[in-house]
């Protein structure tokens, strides 16, 4: 982009972002109305700001708010940690998914739901544990990634490389403890690999918000490290940045808000690798800004996401994570070929 372009870009943020934040909250709004019947937006905000609509609360703040909001915490939080990784990487094809950290949380919450549940498919322990044991998969899969890298963990192509690696294993002894575990753990451990939104409880939310709130924080006290990591090591040491350590940070934090995001929605792809790149594309390089736009971007995604398949397919419940992998496949094929083109 050129230094006039980036400077437009630089002036228009504010405006561009508060578009994003408005078509956000129009969404949300338009998937707490929709349903198996319609209530008017204006029933939802006075629901929302604390009116007793007869027969129209209870819908909306214990069904169907839930799943709005739990899609934009975990969608916001796919975006950020996408955009995380590739600013740390100066990859535009890095994604916590590429990276093998949702594959390592997807293996973990798999072999929790396997060794946890009862032959009534019931927890015999808190559901509180599931992103504890998502987190513990996404932390093990990265160290795993840098343990593989070795010596060339400071090289961000080389971190790719390995972390694909790492995720095919993972994906395939995912599905192995798919088909050698409990019959009837498959298909709630299907449901969790594809991605819903649906079945979503407060409880759940709350984890998900108290866990997420301290990580964001720290981001945002990071971001600031963030543009002197585009440069070169040497430059980077220059201004104060010691280069590969903050770069093994980076990719712990991203790792955790993958881990959180994915905890109970599951593995949803391609978030983390779409939005970062529309927030660029539409607000710039600022860090902060990027990382909010980032953050509602990809909050719109999966809201946006989980609206339309209920559209779709009502009554069917259809997994919100299947919209994202249809729209990011062939971006993520556009990636790949302008690489190329620029190689």
């Amino acid at each position: 982009m050129t230094s006039p372009a980036r400077s437009l870009a630089a002036s228009r943020a504010p405006l561009t972002l508060a578009a994003i934040i408005l078509l956000f909250v129009l969404l949300a709004s338009t998937g707490v109305a929709f349903g198996s019947t319609w209530i008017p937006l204006s029933e939802v905000w006075d629901a929302l700001l604390g009116a007793d609509i007869r027969g129209k609360t209870v819908i909306i703040l214990q069904f169907r708010l839930p799943r709005v909001v739990i899609a934009a915490l975990a969608g916001g939080g796919f975006a950020v940690a996408g955009y995380l990784l590739q600013r740390v990487t100066r990859n535009d094809l890095a994604s916590p998914g590429i990276l093998g950290v949702v594959d390592g949380a997807a293996l973990a919450v798999v072999c929790f739901l396997a060794a946890l549940s009862n032959e009534s498919n019931a927890l015999i322990t808190s559901i509180a544990y599931q992103p504890v044991a998502a987190i513990a998969g996404s932390i093990l899969a990265i160290s795993a990634v840098f343990a593989f890298a070795g010596s060339q963990a400071a090289s961000a192509i080389r971190l790719l490389l390995f972390g694909t690696a790492v995720a095919a294993v993972l994906k395939s002894l995912t599905v192995i403890a798919m088909l050698v575990g409990p019959v009837y753990q498959a298909g709630q451990a299907a449901r969790w690999i594809a991605g819903a939104v649906n079945e979503i409880n407060w409880n759940e939310i709350r984890i998900t918000a108290i866990g997420m709130l301290p990580l964001m924080l720290v981001v945002l006290m990071v971001a600031r490290k963030l543009p002197p990591a585009d440069l070169d090591e040497t430059s980077a040491r220059s201004v104060g940045l010691n280069l590969p350590s903050f770069r093994i940070h980076i990719f712990v934090l991203a790792a955790g808000i993958t881990a959180l995001s994915a905890a109970f929605v599951g593995g949803i792809g391609f978030i983390g690798l779409v939005a970062p790149h529309l927030a660029r594309r539409l607000i710039g390089r600022s860090v902060h800004f990027g990382l909010v736009g980032s953050f509602f971007i990809g909050a719109s995604m999966l809201v946006g996401a989980d609206l339309i398949v209920r559209v779709l397919f009502s009554p069917t419940e259809v997994p919100a994570g299947t919209v994202p992998a249809v729209i990011g496949a062939p971006y993520f094929l556009y990636l790949v070929m302008r690489t190329q083109r620029h190689d």
